[in-house]
């Protein structure tokens, strides 16, 4: 077993509504069970949202040193996915399983790494069945006609983590109207097949499991009735999750959750997220412009309790800041390699280099504040827009440093100030699920790739009319060159003249760079500054 870093972990209970220190059932090991996706469509950006912040509370447990069991399910029999092959003319589960192999895709893309277990509601019905004739046998559950409802009545505790009183399920608005049942907040665990649906032999006839069921049965299944984590969405507190613990704790009284967890929501330019508002965005509706560690670095921009609020405008910042990121440590990669022989010189007879006082400083900062503030209940957006942006800062000023003529032992310090700024960063971007399996070029020019497709310009494009302002510079039309220079930048493309050569890179939009002003003295957006990363390498 890992040794368990000494640090004290501190995360929100929405069962006690109250931070508590993280203390696991079983000394070392961790048990987690986040809620899924119900597979019929493409994964939007809310599921986006959930499935990266607890991807950090993942790694970051990881980091610890615990050894997790991380299970998410897979909702793959539920009436949307039914309803959704009847347009299609396709089965069910068929359908289910190629959403459920595009969602793994989303999440691949946006770094997110596999649970341990990825069970599904269609493998799983005996044991939703043995789970169900249980509640029924400690009378909190009744069959009518082929359907099983759970007894909200006869189990006292529900609405603890909601707050919600019975009195508050009024019949047509969360709950459907059922004259059969005994109390109208009473809710399936079982529902009859109707005609020409899919659906499986059960004690109270053919049908298939209610939502809530499911999750109760598989996490019992493969995490025991007790363990530590419980997340999702805060949309799921009520119903699912109240239902989840009625269902579980019916069906075995000792069964206890300790921790509950719950993301905030995503609204779009402050607007609640939906289809029918025009403002839905799917995964690879965003992905397709731009590079998924953009909308990672987005999402964790945020605390992952409070709600996020994508717009163009944020996501520009943080493709911008990614760009920032992989540019300074390709330039910090490839000034080591120039010196690599020199290094290797004079550490060849067993001596050690030593770093400048400012990059030790720089290091231990960035390590302990990772620890505090990812320990302070996962506080990403303080590391990226704090501690992240310093090591990033100081490597871009010794990089400058070292194109001065240094004597030898200042020049072999600041060469391995960047080796040892480099590998510490790396570590803070791999916590974060930032750090590419790419190499850092590859990176850059996915993200350069993805500019382009905003620009709706190509590389030859580009490099046309850079010669184009090239000629006009020649000719002392400095007006044409810098309209050309201009147009570009309102496209997303920064020329940049190094020497004798003109580059190119993305940067922030500038009508998105006014939308970030405009919301920033709001205060609704909190960003990294809007500038380009050439700008904060000066």
């Amino acid at each position: 077993m890992a040794q368990i870093r000494d640090i004290e972990f501190h995360i929100y209970n929405s069962m006690t509504k109250q931070k508590e220190k993280f203390t696991p059932i079983v000394p070392g090991k961790v048990s987690m069970y986040v809620c899924g996706v119900t597979s019929y469509d493409y994964s939007h950006i809310g599921h986006a949202r959930a499935y990266v912040a607890f991807d950090i509370l993942f790694r970051y447990l990881k980091y610890l040193g615990y050894e997790v069991k991380y299970v998410r399910n897979f909702t793959d029999v539920d009436d949307k996915i039914i309803k959704r092959a009847k347009e299609l003319k396709e089965d069910p589960l068929s359908l289910s399983r190629r959403f459920c192999q595009e969602f793994l895709v989303d999440m691949a893309d946006l770094q997110c790494l596999l649970p341990d277990e990825q069970p599904r509601v269609s493998d799983h019905m005996d044991q939703i069945k043995d789970m169900i004739a249980k509640i029924i046998s400690n009378d909190c559950a009744y069959a009518v006609d082929g359907d099983v409802y759970f007894s909200v009545d006869n189990f006292p505790n529900y609405g603890r983590l909601s707050g919600r009183k019975l009195e508050d399920n009024r019949a047509g608005e969360r709950i459907a109207i059922d004259s059969r049942k005994r109390n109208p907040a009473d809710f399936a665990l079982w529902k009859a097949a109707k005609p020409g649906e899919i659906s499986w032999d059960s004690p109270w006839g053919p049908g298939r499991p209610g939502w809530h069921i499911e999750c109760s049965a598989m996490s019992a299944t493969y995490l025991t009735e007790k363990f530590d984590i419980h997340g999702g969405g805060m949309d799921l507190i009520f119903p699912h999750h109240e239902n989840e613990i009625a269902q579980s704790c019916a069906a075995c009284p000792n069964s206890n959750i300790t921790y509950w967890m719950h993301n905030g929501f995503v609204t779009t330019n402050d607007e609640k997220m939906s289809k029918s508002a025009g403002n839905f965005f799917t995964i690879r509706n965003v992905t397709e412009k731009y590079h998924p560690l953009a909308l990672r670095h987005c999402l964790i921009g945020t605390h992952y309790r409070s709600p996020v609020n994508y717009s163009i405008a944020q996501i520009e910042i943080s493709s911008d800041s990614v760009f920032y990121i992989y540019q300074t440590l390709e330039d910090c990669k490839s000034a080591i390699s120039q010196f690599q022989d020199e290094i290797e010189k004079e550490t060849g007879g067993g001596k050690k280099l030593v770093s400048t006082k400012d990059a030790q400083k720089c290091i231990k900062n960035l390590r302990s504040q990772l620890e505090e503030k990812l320990s302070d209940d996962l506080h990403t957006p303080t590391i990226l827009k704090g501690v992240l942006h310093d090591a990033l800062r100081l490597m871009n000023t010794i990089l400058t440093t070292l194109k001065k003529k240094l004597q030898k032992p200042q020049k072999l310090s600041n060469i391995q100030s960047l080796v040892e700024l480099e590998n510490e960063v790396r570590d803070v971007l791999d916590v974060l699920g930032l750090l590419s399996s790419s190499t850092y070029t590859e990176v850059l020019n996915q993200l350069k790739a993805k500019a382009l497709i905003r620009a709706g310009l190509t590389e030859d494009d580009i490099m046309q009319l850079i010669n184009k302002r090239v000629d006009y510079r020649k000719n002392k039309e400095f007006d044409k060159g810098d309209e050309i220079r201009k147009v570009l930048s309102d496209k997303g493309i920064a020329l940049m003249d190094v020497g004798k050569d003109t580059i190119w890179q993305p940067c922030v939009r500038v009508e998105e760079e006014k939308e970030v002003a405009a919301i920033s003295s709001d205060g609704h957006l909190q960003g990294p500054p809007t500038t380009t990363s050439a700008d904060l390498k000066s």
